[in-house]
């Protein structure tokens, strides 16, 4: 009895002490744990640099020094070995071990109005057939990869723009547009005079959703009386995107997250690193948004349509402003961890002439141009294609929208090859195919970029 006990309050005694020294371990395991979990959280987002106008990239990206096409402008070296660009981009060149140059591009849109729709949805514009754009296609997958967090705020984003349209995905895939950024949208504040404080006006703005919610299912019930339960919640017609739209209105109201649109937290370093101007605090607008969990960002800077005075234009006015706002929201993106689970694209509706025009202008060119992307699974820090020596025509690997766009989807871990259905049933890919001789050439991503 003796030896049993001894043996017990021996047993007892190194079982305490093994998981006093487990603890620790223990406790590592759970923030491993804590912390897989945290990262599978984390929202995949895009960012869009619109460029409206149509941007000279044989002045800013793919410059042809001492050739009669060259222009005014040096280019320097950068953070990627090989890579040169613009003089006056120098922010953006210590950022370019983050990003890629796809210097081969070639579309077939010349005009402004078509050359926008056929570069915000990859495919040619076609009145009967409203095609939805990348923002919009983003906002539709991302919420559907594993570990998304759903929030309040719109899963697509246009700051300082129109952004692109939802095309057939419906009003629910629709830009949220805040004009002015770093003032929060009027449409957003709780009504006047519905509650004294804080709790009670969010007390009362549930109330007037479960009263608003109650409505639309009657309603929604005299449209489809033969629907029940989750079927009814997936009916999908104008009623039940207007439902969804407003369901979102009444979180945001009555979250935290409204708060996002406010850059009065923001140090004074902060607003003059990004630029004081519209299109800085859009890009700081838009690193708060993809941190808070939107799917779908795009910022506009207009002014690009140099038909006169090209170089001037791009000396002083917008190179300098594009250089801190871009330079800075990558920096800040990858400094604040966000890089890996962010995609950024910067491109507008076409290039413009190799050749300077007789008012030291370039006109549209849709022929060979650049964009840029980078973040997600992109591996950074290279240029990829290149046009000839005078900018004429792509001198090795073209590359069409489609396949910009099925790069960008991959890079955020959306299969490119996927489709969507138009509202009448018929599959559509999300990158477009370029026609060549009859022939359609589906998209494919540039694994050279991988």
């Amino acid at each position: 009895m003796n030896q049993s006990g001894l043996n017990r309050r021996h047993f007892l005694k190194h079982v305490a002490g093994y998981s006093m020294l487990a603890l620790p371990g223990i406790q590592f395991l759970r923030t491993i744990q804590a912390n897989a979990q945290e990262l599978q959280r984390r929202n995949k987002s895009v960012i869009i640099l619109w460029m409206g106008g149509g941007p000279a990239t044989i002045d800013i990206w793919d410059l042809k020094p001492g050739r009669p096409t060259g222009g005014e402008f040096r280019a320097i070296d950068t953070a990627a070995a090989g890579v040169r660009i613009s003089e006056h981009m120098p922010t953006v060149a210590r950022q370019m071990r983050n990003l890629a140059i796809i210097r081969s591009l070639t579309t077939t849109e010349g005009d402004h109005m078509r050359g926008t729709q056929l570069m915000h949805s990859s495919y040619t514009p076609n009145p009967a057939v409203p095609f939805p754009s990348l923002g919009a296609v983003a906002a539709h997958e991302i919420p559907k990869l594993q570990g998304y967090r759903a929030i309040s705020l719109p899963s697509y984003m246009a700051v300082g723009g129109a952004g692109g349209g939802p095309g057939f995905l419906g009003m629910n895939y629709a830009p949220f547009t805040i004009q002015n950024p770093g003032t929060p949208p009027e449409n957003i504040r709780p009504p006047a005079g519905i509650g004294s404080g804080e709790t009670e006006t969010a007390d009362r703005i549930q109330r007037r959703r479960r009263l608003f919610s109650m409505l639309e299912d009657q309603f929604t019930e005299g449209r489809a009386p033969h629907l029940t339960g989750n079927n009814r919640n997936r009916f999908a017609d104008a009623s039940k995107a207007h439902s969804d739209v407003y369901q979102k209105g009444f979180s945001l109201i009555a979250s935290k997250e409204g708060k996002i649109f406010d850059l009065k937290s923001e140090s004074q370093a902060t607003l003059t690193k990004y630029g004081a101007n519209n299109f800085g605090r859009s890009a700081l607008m838009a690193r708060r948004l993809v941190e808070a969990g939107v799917s779908a960002v795009e910022i506009s800077l207009g002014g690009w349509d140099t038909h006169n005075a090209n170089f001037n234009a791009l000396a002083t006015r917008q190179l300098p402003t594009l250089d801190r706002a871009m330079g800075s929201l990558v920096e800040d993106l990858v400094d604040r961890g966000r890089w890996r689970d962010t995609v950024l694209v910067w491109m507008g509706e076409f290039g413009r002439t190799p050749r300077i025009n007789q008012n030291a202008g370039r006109d549209h060119w849709a022929r060979c141009w650049s964009v840029v992307v980078g973040g997600g699974l992109i591996r950074g820090g290279q240029a990829y294609g290149a046009t000839d020596q005078d900018g004429m025509a792509v001198a090795r690997d073209e590359v069409h929208i489609g396949d910009v766009f099925a790069t960008i989807y991959r890079a955020l871990g959306i299969d490119p090859n996927m489709q969507v259905r138009d509202n009448i049933g018929r599959p559509f890919a999300i990158a477009g195919a370029f026609t060549r001789g009859g022939d359609r050439i589906p998209a494919r991503p540039i694994n050279a970029l991988f």
